[in-house]
């Protein structure tokens, strides 16, 4: 690109060049050539008119007097009636150029001068034409190496964004080479970094989650299965087929979940659904393992409220929360039921040491933990959380109370509070 640019602005000063450099050299010839005959003309005219007053007043006239009168410097002829021919100057070889006079009484004057000395002017007028010229020339090559730099050099910053994009770098480089049409390029591969680095992140982020979430179900499954193998009575093995079949829908649930907020954590699908009904089915999933770490995991409060929300996602989030206190708490897990205005509120906590008072509110930051895990299953829950219009907050630190905020289902007849009571 660099060779074509100089090679176009080249032969564009060479074009301009040769039009004009011709035409200005035939003008410069024609105007020295009359420059010259006029000058011939005019010493010859200022000889006759010398020698008319010289002759009107009886003076003599012979070639010094005319010569240091008139300060010729031309070769000139002089011819009078009646007199010889008078010669001024040293008479030139070759091509010359001739003026003409002729005064009142009857002489006549010719002026010679050599046509080299014409040449010798057009010729130093040539050269310094060609000197300009060449100017010029060298000019426009610096010229156009410049611009050529100004343009080759961004094209290639440009193209060596564009290979480390195509080989996943997605940085941008955010540079600006002060060419509107350059810095548009450069904008746009901007953009795309940018959103190459967002997809990357989300890709990331969805293995990640991927990983944590499907990781208790899993487990779950497993538990169900080896159940089933050991088992010798039909009736338990349906009974344990049944509840592998409920986890691997659940399992299906975490992972249509998981790809929907892949592709917009803002989307939502909440219904109406009993709260109950979630809470059991968690009750039930993780009391095996808790009394294999002689732990209890048990609810209370309101019963029989219906929330609004997606009941897969709620189930997630609670189970982040047992998982939580599983990993990281002691002693009893309660799940406490109760409305505040139009909300549920499902509250977790446990008789563990509580969370750390140097994380506070950042217990839901990504890669935040106080112990030797992801930092992942909070974050997650959270975003299952708000992406049904609901929220969860960490309500006290030591001990630990994690509150999960729902809309709340209003029907028509009042909701009468029953006896809280542990259920084991």
């Amino acid at each position: 690109m660099r060779r074509r640019l100089i090679n176009s602005t080249l032969a564009v000063v060479l074009v301009v060049i040769a039009v004009f450099g011709v035409s200005l050299v035939i003008v410069e010839t024609r105007t020295i050539s009359s420059s010259a005959q006029e000058s011939v003309d005019s010493e010859a005219l200022r000889i006759a008119s010398i020698i008319d007053s010289r002759l009107a007043g009886g003076e003599p006239v012979d070639p010094a007097v005319l010569a240091e009168l008139s300060g010729a410097k031309r070769y000139a002829t002089v011819r009078m009636p009646g007199h010889d021919p008078i010669q001024i100057g040293t008479r030139p070889t070759g091509s010359v150029i001739r003026g003409f006079a002729e005064g009142e009484r009857g002489e006549t004057v010719v002026v010679e001068e050599a046509r080299s000395v014409v040449t010798s002017e057009v010729g130093r007028t040539l050269l310094i034409i060609a000197a300009v010229a060449l100017l010029c020339v060298v000019a426009a090559v610096l010229l156009a190496v410049r611009q050529a730099n100004k343009l080759a050099s961004p094209l290639t910053d440009l193209a060596e964004t564009a290979e480390r994009l195509g080989s996943g770098d997605p940085r941008p480089r955010h540079k600006r080479y002060g060419v509107p049409e350059l810095d548009r390029v450069a904008d746009v591969l901007d953009a795309s970094a940018e959103r190459i680095a967002r997809m990357l992140t989300a890709e990331r982020r969805l293995a990640a989650d991927a990983s944590h979430q499907l990781r208790t179900p899993l487990t779950a499954l497993s538990m169900r299965l080896e159940e089933v193998a050991v088992a010798d009575d039909l009736e338990t093995v349906r009974d344990e087929a049944t509840i592998a079949l409920t986890q691997v829908e659940r399992l299906t649930d975490v992972v249509e979940r998981l790809l929907t907020n892949a592709r917009d954590p803002r989307t939502g699908s909440a219904v109406a659904f009993d709260l109950d009904e979630v809470i059991q089915q968690q009750l039930a999933e993780w009391r095996p393992a808790y009394r294999s770490a002689g732990r209890a995991v048990v609810h209370s409060g309101k019963r029989g409220m219906r929330a609004v929300g997606t009941p897969g996602a709620v189930a997630q989030v609670l189970a982040a929360l047992i998982e939580n206190s599983l990993m990281h708490g002691g002693g009893t897990v309660a799940l406490r039921t109760r409305v505040t205005g139009n909300q549920s509120v499902i509250e977790v906590t446990d008789e563990g040491p509580g969370v750390p008072a140097d994380l506070g509110a950042r217990i839901f930051e990504r890669a935040v933990s106080g112990r030797s895990s992801t930092g992942i299953g909070l974050a997650v829950a959270r975003d299952l959380a708000e992406a049904d219009g609901g929220r969860l907050e960490l309500l006290q630190q030591q001990p630990p109370v994690f509150a999960l905020f729902l809309s709340r289902e209003v029907r028509s007849r009042s909701e009468r509070p029953e006896q809280e009571r542990p259920v084991r």
